[in-house]
Protein backbone atom coordinates (compact mmCIF):
# COMPACT_ATOMS: atom_id res chain seq x y z
CA UNK A 1 0.00 0.00 0.00
CA UNK A 2 1.49 3.23 -0.87
CA UNK A 3 0.26 6.76 -0.72
CA UNK A 4 -0.69 8.90 -3.77
CA UNK A 5 -2.35 12.75 -4.19
CA UNK A 6 -5.50 13.05 -2.95
CA UNK A 7 -8.37 12.51 -5.43
CA UNK A 8 -11.66 14.29 -3.84
CA UNK A 9 -10.28 14.89 -0.92
CA UNK A 10 -9.35 11.82 0.25
CA UNK A 11 -5.77 11.49 1.80
CA UNK A 12 -4.31 7.87 1.30
CA UNK A 13 -5.62 5.52 -1.64
CA UNK A 14 -4.42 2.45 -3.11
CA UNK A 15 -1.77 2.54 -5.48
CA UNK A 16 -2.85 2.70 -9.27
CA UNK A 17 -2.09 -0.51 -11.28
CA UNK A 18 -2.93 1.62 -14.57
CA UNK A 19 -2.90 5.27 -15.18
CA UNK A 20 -5.58 4.43 -18.12
CA UNK A 21 -8.82 5.20 -15.98
CA UNK A 22 -11.77 7.48 -17.66
CA UNK A 23 -11.77 10.46 -18.59
CA UNK A 24 -12.32 14.34 -18.48
CA UNK A 25 -14.87 16.47 -19.24
CA UNK A 26 -14.10 19.20 -22.09
CA UNK A 27 -14.56 22.54 -22.39
CA UNK A 28 -16.72 24.28 -24.81
CA UNK A 29 -14.95 24.93 -28.21
CA UNK A 30 -16.35 26.92 -31.21
CA UNK A 31 -16.84 24.54 -34.41
CA UNK A 32 -18.57 20.88 -34.36
CA UNK A 33 -15.56 18.95 -35.66
CA UNK A 34 -13.47 20.40 -32.45
CA UNK A 35 -16.16 19.56 -30.09
CA UNK A 36 -16.51 16.13 -31.44
CA UNK A 37 -12.63 15.29 -30.82
CA UNK A 38 -13.18 16.93 -27.29
CA UNK A 39 -16.18 14.36 -26.70
CA UNK A 40 -13.30 11.56 -28.28
CA UNK A 41 -10.42 12.36 -26.29
CA UNK A 42 -12.47 12.87 -23.02
CA UNK A 43 -14.02 8.71 -23.55
CA UNK A 44 -11.06 7.40 -25.15
CA UNK A 45 -7.92 8.81 -22.62
CA UNK A 46 -6.98 9.79 -19.67
CA UNK A 47 -7.20 8.57 -15.92
CA UNK A 48 -9.34 11.69 -14.07
CA UNK A 49 -13.03 10.96 -14.26
CA UNK A 50 -15.85 13.72 -15.33
CA UNK A 51 -16.39 14.21 -11.81
CA UNK A 52 -13.19 14.52 -10.46
CA UNK A 53 -12.31 16.85 -13.41
CA UNK A 54 -14.58 19.26 -12.21
CA UNK A 55 -14.44 19.13 -8.36
CA UNK A 56 -10.85 19.99 -9.46
CA UNK A 57 -11.79 22.91 -11.33
CA UNK A 58 -11.74 21.33 -14.49
CA UNK A 59 -8.38 20.39 -14.16
CA UNK A 60 -6.81 16.52 -14.68
CA UNK A 61 -4.38 15.01 -12.38
CA UNK A 62 -4.76 14.79 -8.57
CA UNK A 63 -5.61 17.47 -5.87
CA UNK A 64 -2.96 17.79 -3.18
CA UNK A 65 -3.76 16.96 1.02
CA UNK A 66 -1.54 16.30 3.56
CA UNK A 67 0.01 13.00 3.96
CA UNK A 68 -0.67 11.13 7.44
CA UNK A 69 2.49 12.11 9.67
CA UNK A 70 3.43 9.60 12.73
CA UNK A 71 3.66 12.16 15.36
CA UNK A 72 4.06 10.76 19.23
CA UNK A 73 1.24 11.84 21.26
CA UNK A 74 3.13 12.89 24.22
CA UNK A 75 7.26 13.75 25.08
CA UNK A 76 8.90 10.72 26.37
CA UNK A 77 9.73 13.19 29.60
CA UNK A 78 5.74 14.72 29.78
CA UNK A 79 5.61 13.13 33.49
CA UNK A 80 8.63 15.58 34.20
CA UNK A 81 7.61 18.70 36.12
CA UNK A 82 9.87 21.00 34.17
CA UNK A 83 9.03 19.89 30.89
CA UNK A 84 5.59 22.12 29.89
CA UNK A 85 3.14 21.46 27.42
CA UNK A 86 1.95 25.04 26.94
CA UNK A 87 3.41 26.62 24.07
CA UNK A 88 5.70 30.04 24.68
CA UNK A 89 6.96 32.51 22.14
CA UNK A 90 9.71 31.19 20.88
CA UNK A 91 10.22 33.97 18.24
CA UNK A 92 13.79 35.29 20.25
CA UNK A 93 14.28 32.58 22.24
CA UNK A 94 18.14 33.42 22.93
CA UNK A 95 17.03 36.28 25.37
CA UNK A 96 16.11 33.80 27.87
CA UNK A 97 19.79 33.59 28.65
CA UNK A 98 20.02 37.23 29.55
CA UNK A 99 23.41 37.44 27.81
CA UNK A 100 24.12 40.84 26.05
CA UNK A 101 26.80 39.33 24.03
CA UNK A 102 24.92 36.61 21.95
CA UNK A 103 22.45 38.85 21.66
CA UNK A 104 24.16 41.03 19.57
CA UNK A 105 25.98 37.98 17.73
CA UNK A 106 22.31 36.82 16.77
CA UNK A 107 21.69 39.84 15.22
CA UNK A 108 24.85 40.25 13.49
CA UNK A 109 24.56 36.58 11.92
CA UNK A 110 21.18 37.46 10.86
CA UNK A 111 22.41 40.59 8.76
CA UNK A 112 26.11 39.01 7.42
CA UNK A 113 25.71 35.13 7.50
CA UNK A 114 26.42 34.59 3.31
CA UNK A 115 24.54 30.66 3.66
CA UNK A 116 21.35 32.37 4.96
CA UNK A 117 21.84 35.43 1.98
CA UNK A 118 22.41 32.35 -0.82
CA UNK A 119 18.90 30.89 0.57
CA UNK A 120 17.51 34.47 0.35
CA UNK A 121 18.61 34.23 -3.56
CA UNK A 122 16.95 30.84 -3.89
CA UNK A 123 13.71 32.79 -2.76
CA UNK A 124 14.37 35.33 -5.10
CA UNK A 125 14.79 32.89 -7.75
CA UNK A 126 11.43 30.67 -7.32
CA UNK A 127 9.34 33.97 -7.36
CA UNK A 128 10.87 34.93 -10.52
CA UNK A 129 10.49 31.56 -12.31
CA UNK A 130 6.51 31.50 -10.77
CA UNK A 131 6.31 34.37 -12.27
CA UNK A 132 7.24 32.80 -15.83
CA UNK A 133 4.93 30.11 -15.63
CA UNK A 134 2.47 32.10 -14.54
CA UNK A 135 2.83 34.00 -18.24
CA UNK A 136 2.00 31.07 -19.56
CA UNK A 137 -1.40 30.91 -18.77
CA UNK A 138 -1.89 33.76 -21.19
CA UNK A 139 -1.27 33.90 -25.17
CA UNK A 140 2.16 31.89 -25.39
CA UNK A 141 3.28 33.00 -28.58
CA UNK A 142 3.01 36.59 -29.83
CA UNK A 143 5.06 38.58 -32.10
CA UNK A 144 5.72 41.05 -34.12
CA UNK A 145 7.53 40.81 -37.51
CA UNK A 146 8.66 42.54 -40.86
CA UNK A 147 11.32 41.83 -43.61
CA UNK A 148 12.28 43.33 -46.91
CA UNK A 149 13.59 41.63 -50.37
CA UNK A 150 14.44 42.04 -53.65
CA UNK A 151 13.31 39.19 -55.49
CA UNK A 152 13.87 37.90 -59.21
CA UNK A 153 11.37 35.85 -60.97
CA UNK A 154 12.61 32.69 -63.28
CA UNK A 155 11.63 32.91 -67.09
CA UNK A 156 12.74 29.49 -67.88
CA UNK A 157 9.35 27.38 -66.09
CA UNK A 158 6.47 27.16 -67.26
CA UNK A 159 4.70 30.18 -65.93
CA UNK A 160 7.79 32.11 -66.36
CA UNK A 161 6.37 33.18 -69.61
CA UNK A 162 3.77 35.31 -68.02
CA UNK A 163 6.28 37.47 -65.73
CA UNK A 164 6.27 40.56 -66.73
CA UNK A 165 8.61 42.32 -64.48
CA UNK A 166 11.58 39.25 -63.38
CA UNK A 167 12.61 41.67 -60.60
CA UNK A 168 10.54 42.99 -58.12
CA UNK A 169 10.60 44.29 -54.51
CA UNK A 170 8.18 42.76 -51.32
CA UNK A 171 7.74 44.05 -47.94
CA UNK A 172 5.89 42.63 -45.44
CA UNK A 173 5.19 43.80 -41.43
CA UNK A 174 2.58 41.88 -39.49
CA UNK A 175 1.44 40.39 -36.12
CA UNK A 176 1.15 36.76 -34.87
CA UNK A 177 -0.32 35.32 -32.03
CA UNK A 178 -0.58 31.55 -30.66
CA UNK A 179 -2.43 30.82 -28.09
CA UNK A 180 -2.87 27.01 -26.47
CA UNK A 181 -6.52 27.16 -24.59
CA UNK A 182 -5.24 25.65 -20.83
CA UNK A 183 -8.62 23.00 -21.27
CA UNK A 184 -6.91 20.54 -19.19
CA UNK A 185 -5.47 22.19 -16.53
CA UNK A 186 -1.27 21.57 -17.78
CA UNK A 187 -0.71 25.65 -17.32
CA UNK A 188 -2.92 26.09 -13.78
CA UNK A 189 -1.46 22.79 -12.76
CA UNK A 190 2.39 24.21 -13.33
CA UNK A 191 1.40 27.28 -11.55
CA UNK A 192 0.30 25.33 -8.65
CA UNK A 193 3.53 23.64 -8.40
CA UNK A 194 5.88 26.94 -8.97
CA UNK A 195 3.73 28.20 -6.36
CA UNK A 196 4.22 25.59 -4.09
CA UNK A 197 7.97 25.40 -4.82
CA UNK A 198 8.41 29.12 -3.59
CA UNK A 199 6.71 28.44 -0.37
CA UNK A 200 8.99 25.82 -0.14
CA UNK A 201 11.90 28.18 -0.93
CA UNK A 202 10.84 30.11 1.86
CA UNK A 203 10.70 27.61 4.37
CA UNK A 204 14.25 27.07 3.59
CA UNK A 205 15.09 30.02 4.37
CA UNK A 206 13.40 29.78 7.39
CA UNK A 207 14.82 26.43 8.20
CA UNK A 208 18.45 27.50 7.22
CA UNK A 209 17.33 30.61 9.62
CA UNK A 210 16.93 28.78 12.48
CA UNK A 211 19.73 26.10 12.22
CA UNK A 212 22.13 29.45 11.97
CA UNK A 213 20.62 31.00 15.30
CA UNK A 214 21.11 27.30 17.08
CA UNK A 215 25.04 26.72 16.10
CA UNK A 216 25.34 30.50 17.07
CA UNK A 217 24.53 30.36 20.29
CA UNK A 218 25.60 26.59 20.25
CA UNK A 219 29.44 28.05 19.51
CA UNK A 220 28.90 31.01 21.97
CA UNK A 221 28.13 28.38 24.57
CA UNK A 222 31.34 26.13 23.63
CA UNK A 223 33.48 29.76 23.90
CA UNK A 224 32.49 30.28 27.79
CA UNK A 225 32.48 26.81 28.51
CA UNK A 226 36.53 26.59 27.06
CA UNK A 227 37.16 29.65 28.90
CA UNK A 228 35.39 28.65 31.81
CA UNK A 229 37.65 25.33 31.64
CA UNK A 230 40.91 27.46 31.09
CA UNK A 231 40.37 29.34 34.12
CA UNK A 232 39.52 26.00 36.18
CA UNK A 233 42.73 24.89 35.03
CA UNK A 234 44.05 28.03 35.81
CA UNK A 235 43.00 27.61 39.07
CA UNK A 236 44.17 24.52 39.58
CA UNK A 237 48.15 25.90 38.43
CA UNK A 238 47.86 28.28 40.85
CA UNK A 239 46.98 25.85 43.80
CA UNK A 240 49.36 23.48 42.36
CA UNK A 241 52.53 25.89 42.40
CA UNK A 242 51.90 26.94 46.26
CA UNK A 243 51.83 22.78 46.37
CA UNK A 244 54.99 22.70 44.64
CA UNK A 245 56.54 25.89 46.91
CA UNK A 246 55.75 23.78 49.90
CA UNK A 247 57.39 20.41 48.91
CA UNK A 248 60.20 22.34 47.31
CA UNK A 249 60.77 23.79 50.95
CA UNK A 250 60.67 20.42 52.37
CA UNK A 251 62.57 19.00 50.52
CA UNK A 252 65.51 22.12 50.92
CA UNK A 253 65.41 21.76 54.64
CA UNK A 254 66.00 17.80 54.52
CA UNK A 255 62.73 16.94 56.03
CA UNK A 256 61.33 15.04 52.43
CA UNK A 257 63.19 13.58 49.62
CA UNK A 258 63.55 14.60 46.08
CA UNK A 259 61.02 11.98 45.08
CA UNK A 260 57.92 14.53 46.28
CA UNK A 261 59.45 17.43 44.58
CA UNK A 262 59.57 15.66 41.13
CA UNK A 263 56.37 14.05 41.67
CA UNK A 264 54.45 17.51 42.60
CA UNK A 265 56.38 19.15 39.47
CA UNK A 266 54.88 16.30 37.14
CA UNK A 267 51.24 16.81 38.29
CA UNK A 268 51.69 20.85 37.87
CA UNK A 269 53.21 20.15 34.13
CA UNK A 270 50.14 17.71 33.50
CA UNK A 271 47.88 20.33 34.52
CA UNK A 272 49.69 22.91 32.87
CA UNK A 273 49.35 20.93 29.40
CA UNK A 274 45.74 20.94 29.63
CA UNK A 275 45.81 24.81 28.81
CA UNK A 276 47.24 24.78 25.41
CA UNK A 277 44.88 21.90 24.37
CA UNK A 278 41.97 23.84 25.62
CA UNK A 279 43.00 27.09 23.67
CA UNK A 280 43.39 25.99 20.49
CA UNK A 281 39.05 24.14 20.98
CA UNK A 282 38.71 27.86 22.19
CA UNK A 283 40.39 29.00 19.16
CA UNK A 284 38.64 26.87 16.65
CA UNK A 285 35.24 27.91 18.32
CA UNK A 286 36.12 31.70 17.97
CA UNK A 287 37.43 31.22 13.89
CA UNK A 288 33.61 29.25 13.64
CA UNK A 289 31.63 31.90 15.43
CA UNK A 290 33.43 33.71 12.66
CA UNK A 291 32.58 32.32 9.80
CA UNK A 292 29.05 32.56 11.14
CA UNK A 293 28.87 36.29 11.41
CA UNK A 294 29.86 36.45 7.92
CA UNK A 295 33.51 38.09 8.64
CA UNK A 296 37.28 36.92 8.34
CA UNK A 297 38.85 35.21 11.53
CA UNK A 298 39.80 36.95 14.06
CA UNK A 299 39.89 37.35 17.84
CA UNK A 300 36.35 38.18 19.62
CA UNK A 301 37.23 37.84 22.94
CA UNK A 302 38.90 40.91 23.11
CA UNK A 303 35.27 41.83 21.80
CA UNK A 304 33.02 40.47 23.75
CA UNK A 305 34.28 41.02 27.24
CA UNK A 306 34.45 38.39 30.00
CA UNK A 307 30.86 36.37 31.14
CA UNK A 308 30.33 33.43 32.96
CA UNK A 309 28.52 30.25 31.20
CA UNK A 310 24.91 31.21 30.49
CA UNK A 311 22.41 30.41 32.46
CA UNK A 312 18.51 29.44 32.47
CA UNK A 313 15.39 28.37 34.42
CA UNK A 314 15.27 24.66 35.29
CA UNK A 315 11.80 24.37 33.04
CA UNK A 316 11.20 24.77 29.21
CA UNK A 317 8.07 24.91 27.07
CA UNK A 318 7.97 22.47 24.37
CA UNK A 319 4.06 22.18 23.34
CA UNK A 320 2.92 19.02 22.04
CA UNK A 321 4.22 17.26 19.32
CA UNK A 322 2.08 17.94 16.96
CA UNK A 323 2.82 21.44 17.01
CA UNK A 324 6.02 20.12 15.01
CA UNK A 325 3.78 20.20 12.20
CA UNK A 326 3.45 23.71 11.66
CA UNK A 327 6.33 25.01 13.84
CA UNK A 328 9.26 23.43 11.46
CA UNK A 329 10.13 24.85 8.88
CA UNK A 330 11.92 21.77 7.58
CA UNK A 331 8.89 19.68 8.05
CA UNK A 332 6.51 22.43 5.74
CA UNK A 333 9.29 22.61 3.15
CA UNK A 334 8.93 18.98 2.94
CA UNK A 335 5.18 18.96 2.68
CA UNK A 336 5.53 22.05 0.07
CA UNK A 337 7.81 19.69 -1.68
CA UNK A 338 5.29 16.77 -2.23
CA UNK A 339 2.74 19.69 -3.17
CA UNK A 340 4.78 20.51 -6.31
CA UNK A 341 5.25 17.47 -7.27
CA UNK A 342 1.42 16.32 -6.83
CA UNK A 343 0.75 19.10 -9.46
CA UNK A 344 3.18 17.57 -11.80
CA UNK A 345 1.42 14.81 -12.34
CA UNK A 346 -1.94 16.93 -13.50
CA UNK A 347 0.61 18.03 -16.05
CA UNK A 348 1.86 14.61 -16.97
CA UNK A 349 -1.42 13.82 -17.62
CA UNK A 350 -2.53 16.58 -19.45
CA UNK A 351 -0.73 14.91 -22.26
CA UNK A 352 -3.17 12.03 -22.96
CA UNK A 353 -5.68 14.98 -23.78
CA UNK A 354 -4.89 16.83 -27.46
CA UNK A 355 -4.09 20.61 -27.04
CA UNK A 356 -6.51 23.26 -28.50
CA UNK A 357 -4.49 26.04 -29.47
CA UNK A 358 -5.90 29.77 -31.08
CA UNK A 359 -3.48 30.70 -33.96
CA UNK A 360 -4.18 34.27 -35.71
CA UNK A 361 -1.89 36.30 -38.03
CA UNK A 362 -2.63 39.79 -39.53
CA UNK A 363 -0.32 41.93 -41.78
CA UNK A 364 0.66 44.03 -44.34
CA UNK A 365 2.48 42.59 -47.95
CA UNK A 366 3.07 45.18 -50.94
CA UNK A 367 5.85 45.66 -53.15
CA UNK A 368 6.58 49.32 -52.34
CA UNK A 369 7.06 50.39 -49.50
CA UNK A 370 4.69 53.55 -49.74
CA UNK A 371 1.82 50.77 -50.24
CA UNK A 372 2.63 48.53 -47.04
CA UNK A 373 -0.42 50.06 -45.48
CA UNK A 374 -3.01 50.73 -47.74
CA UNK A 375 -6.17 48.20 -46.78
CA UNK A 376 -5.64 46.63 -50.19
CA UNK A 377 -2.08 44.71 -48.44
CA UNK A 378 -3.85 43.59 -45.48
CA UNK A 379 -3.74 39.80 -45.34
CA UNK A 380 -4.32 37.88 -42.41
CA UNK A 381 -5.76 34.40 -40.75
CA UNK A 382 -7.47 33.04 -37.59
CA UNK A 383 -8.92 29.94 -36.50
CA UNK A 384 -8.78 27.32 -33.78
CA UNK A 385 -6.14 24.50 -34.00
CA UNK A 386 -5.44 21.14 -32.30
CA UNK A 387 -2.34 18.61 -31.81
CA UNK A 388 -2.73 15.10 -30.39
CA UNK A 389 -0.05 13.15 -29.54
CA UNK A 390 -1.09 9.50 -30.33
CA UNK A 391 1.09 6.65 -31.15
CA UNK A 392 3.21 7.45 -28.18
CA UNK A 393 4.68 3.80 -27.16
CA UNK A 394 3.42 4.25 -23.19
CA UNK A 395 5.41 7.19 -23.34
CA UNK A 396 2.46 9.15 -21.55
CA UNK A 397 1.56 6.44 -19.66
CA UNK A 398 4.99 5.67 -18.05
CA UNK A 399 5.46 9.39 -17.10
CA UNK A 400 2.67 9.98 -15.23
CA UNK A 401 3.86 6.61 -13.31
CA UNK A 402 7.11 8.31 -13.20
CA UNK A 403 5.80 11.22 -11.44
CA UNK A 404 3.42 9.58 -9.24
CA UNK A 405 6.48 7.69 -8.17
CA UNK A 406 8.34 10.30 -7.18
CA UNK A 407 5.40 11.95 -5.25
CA UNK A 408 5.57 8.85 -3.28
CA UNK A 409 9.13 9.24 -1.86
CA UNK A 410 8.48 12.75 -1.35
CA UNK A 411 5.50 11.72 0.59
CA UNK A 412 7.77 9.16 2.93
CA UNK A 413 10.63 12.04 3.06
CA UNK A 414 7.84 14.17 4.78
CA UNK A 415 7.55 11.69 7.09
CA UNK A 416 10.39 10.69 7.79
CA UNK A 417 10.79 14.95 8.13
CA UNK A 418 8.27 14.50 10.92
CA UNK A 419 10.10 11.47 12.44
CA UNK A 420 13.75 13.49 12.76
CA UNK A 421 11.64 16.10 14.13
CA UNK A 422 9.99 14.41 17.43
CA UNK A 423 14.06 12.63 17.28
CA UNK A 424 15.61 16.39 17.83
CA UNK A 425 13.43 17.39 20.12
CA UNK A 426 13.61 14.52 22.81
CA UNK A 427 17.55 14.71 22.13
CA UNK A 428 17.53 17.91 23.25
CA UNK A 429 15.04 17.50 26.36
CA UNK A 430 16.77 14.32 27.47
CA UNK A 431 19.85 16.96 27.57
CA UNK A 432 18.76 19.56 29.32
CA UNK A 433 17.00 17.58 31.55
CA UNK A 434 19.82 15.15 32.76
CA UNK A 435 22.58 17.73 32.77
CA UNK A 436 20.83 19.18 35.48
CA UNK A 437 20.97 16.24 37.38
CA UNK A 438 24.52 15.40 36.07
CA UNK A 439 25.68 19.26 37.43
CA UNK A 440 23.95 19.12 40.56
CA UNK A 441 26.01 15.67 41.34
CA UNK A 442 29.01 17.30 39.83
CA UNK A 443 29.16 20.45 41.77
CA UNK A 444 28.79 18.17 45.01
CA UNK A 445 31.86 16.38 44.01
CA UNK A 446 33.69 18.80 43.40
CA UNK A 447 33.01 20.72 46.73
CA UNK A 448 34.11 17.22 48.38
CA UNK A 449 37.08 17.21 46.33
CA UNK A 450 38.35 20.48 47.51
CA UNK A 451 37.50 19.69 51.33
CA UNK A 452 39.88 16.49 50.76
CA UNK A 453 42.64 18.51 49.04
CA UNK A 454 42.80 21.07 52.11
CA UNK A 455 42.48 18.81 54.52
CA UNK A 456 45.35 16.02 52.67
CA UNK A 457 47.49 19.16 52.60
CA UNK A 458 47.19 19.95 56.34
CA UNK A 459 48.17 16.16 56.60
CA UNK A 460 51.01 16.84 54.40
CA UNK A 461 52.09 19.72 56.17
CA UNK A 462 52.34 17.70 59.34
CA UNK A 463 54.45 15.21 58.25
CA UNK A 464 51.02 12.33 58.54
CA UNK A 465 51.48 11.44 54.48
CA UNK A 466 53.78 11.06 52.00
CA UNK A 467 53.03 13.33 48.63
CA UNK A 468 51.53 10.68 46.66
CA UNK A 469 48.25 10.97 48.14
CA UNK A 470 48.13 14.82 48.06
CA UNK A 471 49.17 14.49 44.18
CA UNK A 472 46.39 11.75 43.40
CA UNK A 473 43.53 14.44 45.11
CA UNK A 474 45.05 17.61 43.52
CA UNK A 475 45.15 15.80 40.31
CA UNK A 476 41.18 14.47 41.12
CA UNK A 477 40.19 18.28 41.69
CA UNK A 478 41.50 19.41 38.33
CA UNK A 479 39.35 16.62 36.42
CA UNK A 480 36.08 17.30 38.69
CA UNK A 481 36.25 20.75 38.11
CA UNK A 482 36.57 20.31 33.86
CA UNK A 483 34.01 18.15 34.44
CA UNK A 484 31.26 20.64 36.21
CA UNK A 485 32.36 22.95 33.83
CA UNK A 486 31.25 21.15 30.80
CA UNK A 487 28.09 19.97 32.70
CA UNK A 488 27.46 23.57 33.01
CA UNK A 489 27.87 24.70 29.81
CA UNK A 490 26.13 21.05 28.77
CA UNK A 491 23.14 22.26 30.14
CA UNK A 492 22.80 25.47 27.62
CA UNK A 493 23.55 23.16 24.47
CA UNK A 494 20.50 21.27 25.96
CA UNK A 495 18.21 24.03 26.35
CA UNK A 496 19.89 25.52 22.93
CA UNK A 497 19.00 21.96 21.05
CA UNK A 498 15.69 22.41 22.46
CA UNK A 499 14.37 24.98 21.03
CA UNK A 500 16.99 24.76 17.66
CA UNK A 501 14.34 21.05 17.41
CA UNK A 502 11.15 23.17 17.97
CA UNK A 503 12.37 25.60 15.36
CA UNK A 504 12.12 28.59 17.19
CA UNK A 505 14.09 32.25 16.36
CA UNK A 506 12.78 32.26 12.41
CA UNK A 507 10.34 34.99 13.20
CA UNK A 508 13.28 37.31 13.44
CA UNK A 509 13.14 38.45 9.68
CA UNK A 510 9.41 39.36 10.00
CA UNK A 511 10.18 41.27 13.28
CA UNK A 512 13.99 42.02 12.97
CA UNK A 513 16.27 42.31 15.44
CA UNK A 514 17.87 45.17 17.45
CA UNK A 515 21.64 45.53 16.69
CA UNK A 516 23.89 46.08 20.09
CA UNK A 517 27.22 47.27 20.30
CA UNK A 518 29.96 45.27 21.64
CA UNK A 519 32.37 47.04 24.15
CA UNK A 520 35.47 47.50 22.05
CA UNK A 521 39.06 47.09 23.03
CA UNK A 522 41.52 49.08 21.39
CA UNK A 523 41.07 49.99 17.96
CA UNK A 524 38.73 47.74 15.99
CA UNK A 525 39.88 46.19 12.72
CA UNK A 526 37.99 46.64 9.59
CA UNK A 527 35.80 42.98 9.99
CA UNK A 528 35.51 44.48 14.01
CA UNK A 529 33.76 47.28 12.58
CA UNK A 530 31.61 45.14 10.65
CA UNK A 531 30.52 43.40 14.24
CA UNK A 532 29.86 46.58 15.89
CA UNK A 533 28.59 49.23 13.50
CA UNK A 534 24.52 48.44 13.22
CA UNK A 535 24.38 46.68 9.57
CA UNK A 536 21.79 47.40 6.86
CA UNK A 537 18.42 45.31 7.49
CA UNK A 538 18.97 42.07 5.05
CA UNK A 539 17.12 41.88 1.84
CA UNK A 540 13.33 41.45 2.73
CA UNK A 541 12.24 37.93 1.85
CA UNK A 542 9.15 37.37 0.11
CA UNK A 543 5.75 35.64 2.09
CA UNK A 544 4.51 32.58 0.87
CA UNK A 545 2.13 32.46 -2.07
CA UNK A 546 -1.25 31.48 -1.44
Amino acid sequence: MQLIPCRNRKEVLHFRKSPLCLGGEPGRVSGLCLACLLILAASLCGCTSLKEYVQNGFKVGPNYCRPSAPVAQQWIDADDKRVRTDADDLSRWWTVFNDPGLDSLICCAYRQNLTLREAGCRVLQARAQLGITTGQILPQSQTFNGSYSRNAASRDVVSGQAVVAPFFNEWTFGFNLNWELDFWGRFRRAIESDAANLNASVEDYDDVLVTLLGDVATNYVQMRTFQGRIECALDNVRLQRETLAIVDANVRAGKRDKLDFYQARSTLEQTEAQIPELEISLRQTIVQLCILLGMPPEELQSRLGPAPIPTTATEVAVGIPADLLRRRPDVRRAEHLAAAQCARIGIAEADFYPAFSINGTIGYSAEQFRDLLRPSALNGNVGPSFQWNVLNYGRILNNVRLQDARFQELAAAYQQTVLNANQEVENGLVTFLKAQRRTKLQTASVDDAQEAVKIVLAQYKGGLINFTRVSQLEQALVQQQDVLTQARGEIATGLIQVYRALAGGWQIRINGCEQTALAPSGKPSPASERLLAPSPEPTTIPSKSP
